[in-house]
């Protein structure tokens, strides 16, 4: 269901934005968008996103599952303002902070949402961003490369770029969390053994670059670093990828 503000976007999405206070037709309800929103989010934040259904947030509203419908015109749209609330606004602007620092930092607060709100790495990507939320981090991000003398469409591919590598980052961490929990035990603790399982599966003739890592115990130094250094490395490597073209976009050195 689209809206009448000329927009092109579904009612609900129109109403995020202040467009639309309420629905066109019938009596004044009881509910709200932001209730219905944060009511989703009570029920991902309790039973993972997989719980979340009309039915259930409608449940947890003491409503009917259609008068949902009437704020909320398909699931895809609640999960777009689920998202939206849960990442809220980004920091406060900080304008000395050079541009590689000011991409680090905002790497790291989009891996803190998704370190906030878990449920939040199974949302799929239906569409760019288009939220008020979003378009306050995208605007942060954008701010900081101001100065690089990228082009727009390069500053654009810099912060997808950003934003995929942290949501790869916070899949596969918090899948593993999330797998250890069911087991009663913490991440840490279930990768404690994988250095000990490896040496006793991989032998120097098949894997000898690999049997050589083991062997030095690479992974038993890994359990006692800083849990987000592999991150950082990461992030760092593409950061030094950027400040190449930077550099080439300036003359100044990389």
């Amino acid at each position: 269901m689209e809206d009448d503000t000329g927009t092109g976007l579904p009612a609900s999405l129109a109403a995020a934005w202040g467009r639309r206070e309420r629905p066109a037709k019938g009596p004044r309800p009881a509910l709200s968008l932001d209730r219905i929103v944060q009511a989703a989010i009570t029920v991902a934040e309790a039973d993972g996103l997989a719980a979340v259904s009309m039915g259930r947030v409608a449940k947890e509203l003491g409503a009917g599952t259609m008068a949902l419908y009437r704020y909320v015109g398909a699931k895809g749209e609640l999960l777009a303002l689920m998202t939206d609330a849960a990442y809220g606004l980004p920091p406060a602007p900080d304008p000395d902070l050079d541009w590689r620092t000011g991409l680090a930092r905002w790497a790291r607060g989009v891996l803190e949402g998704y370190r906030r709100h878990p449920w939040l790495r199974h949302v799929p990507v239906e569409s760019p961003p288009i939220l008020p939320n979003q378009m306050h981090w995208m605007e942060d991000a954008l701010v900081a490369l101001r100065t690089t003398g990228l082009t727009g469409p390069e500053k654009l591919s810099t912060v997808m770029l950003l934003a995929g590598y942290v949501r790869y980052w916070a899949q596969v961490t918090l899948d593993i969390a999330a797998a250890a929990g069911a087991r009663g035990v913490t991440a840490e603790e279930a990768m404690s053994g994988y250095g000990q399982r490896l040496a006793l599966l991989v032998d120097a003739g098949r894997f000898p670059e690999l049997h050589g890592l083991i062997a030095g115990d690479l992974f038993a130094a890994e359990q006692e670093a800083d849990p987000d250094a592999d991150f950082d490395f990461g992030l760092d490597r593409i950061l030094d990828g950027v400040a190449t073209l930077v550099a080439q976009r300036t003359g100044a050195p990389a």
